[in-house]
């Protein structure tokens, strides 16, 4: 059985990407503004994807917060 995705595994990752401490990363920041392309968020939600959690892409696109993200992931592990 997948570990479940948390709010500060999906922090932990983005920092890691991003190559920045994950205390850096708000809720609310702009991960694009913060350095996160589009091809780095397709690596995360294909990471993601693979512990379970299936988050669109799409769907990040819309708005590229790590506060969004996580509403989506609670989502989608709650079926």
């Amino acid at each position: 059985m997948n570990t479940p995705l948390t709010l500060e595994s999906m922090r932990a990752d983005i920092a890691r990407v991003l190559h920045e401490d994950p205390s850096e990363i708000g809720n609310d920041d702009n991960l694009m503004d913060l350095g996160l392309d589009s091809m780095r968020t397709m690596t995360l939600a294909s990471q993601w994807r693979d512990v379970g959690v299936n988050i669109d892409f799409s769907e990040m696109a819309l708005n590229a917060t790590l506060g969004h993200w996580w509403s989506l992931a609670e989502s989608a592990q709650q079926g």
